[in-house]
């Protein structure tokens, strides 16, 4: 199911957050939202997964403007994964991931066999299984992660939002996170900070700065030296990676940063 963002900005406090913003994540597309601190991305995700009412625009899926859905069908439609998606309660790992399941059932019912085999695949999947009795308290920072990102699948989501899914792992799980989006299935919009690591996992990406889109296109296209200073403020060296072509930034100390927009 495609994903478009038709006009959005976003006020608050009489600042714009977000100006005139305007994307389409195809069907079964990975697309990033790269840019520096405070360009947008995560006000940007908000509206997507209904945590925030744009001031303007539209966000639709599959044609549908995603405000007139019901709550239900819309979390049936878009599952998110958030940075402040903390759990304050020590249930254990696989009730959280059964948590997933809520949007598809109704009042207090028990999972059935289909559904119980489905929190255990993505458990195993994100290699959280041997943690299903822990307490989500109990928890590395990462581990949580991987819990979150496991309840978000079991959603069965045709839009899956990602807001920095890669806070707290270490690089294999980076890798192994990011290495799972494509062919998933939803079709999945992620922020992330790492531009090596979004030219590696994205099919496109899509450059924000002061809540603007000011570059779109696959990460060859888009991850150029020029960009990089103009919106990073920061000198790198692109260079293609040696075993898959992806671009790969080198950055390198400046006494002097560039300046950003």
């Amino acid at each position: 199911m495609d994903l478009r963002i038709e006009g959005l900005g976003v006020d608050i406090d009489g600042r714009s957050l977000v100006r005139d913003l305007s994307l389409e994540v195809r069907d079964g597309e990975v697309v990033g939202l790269v840019g520096p601190n405070g360009s947008g991305k995560s006000t940007a995700l908000r509206c997507v997964y209904r945590a925030l009412r744009p001031t303007s625009g539209t966000v639709r899926v599959g044609g549908d403007d995603l405000r007139a859905l019901p709550m239900r069908h819309g979390a049936r439609l878009v599952a998110a994964m958030t940075q402040d998606g903390a759990v304050e309660l020590d249930f254990t790992v696989e009730e959280v991931v059964a948590l997933g399941r809520a949007p598809h059932q109704r009042g207090n019912q028990a999972l059935d066999a289909r559904e119980r085999a489905l929190c255990a695949r993505a458990m195993e999947r994100l290699g959280i299984r041997h943690l299903a009795r822990r307490g989500v308290l109990t928890l590395s920072g990462g581990e949580r992660q991987r819990v979150l990102l496991a309840r978000a699948l079991v959603q069965e989501p045709e839009i899956l939002v990602l807001d920095e899914p890669t806070n707290h792992l270490d690089v294999r799980h980076q890798i192994e996170v990011l290495s799972q989006l494509r062919g998933a299935g939803p079709t999945v919009l992620v922020v992330l900070h790492d531009l090596n690591l979004a030219a590696a996992a994205c099919d496109r990406l899509c450059v924000l700065s002061q809540g603007r889109l000011v570059a779109s296109g696959t990460p060859a296209e888009v991850l150029t030296e020029e960009l990089v200073a103009e919106v990073f403020g920061v000198k790198a060296t692109v260079v293609p990676h040696p075993l898959t072509g992806d671009p790969q930034l080198l950055y390198a100390l400046h006494p002097h940063p560039v300046n950003s927009l």
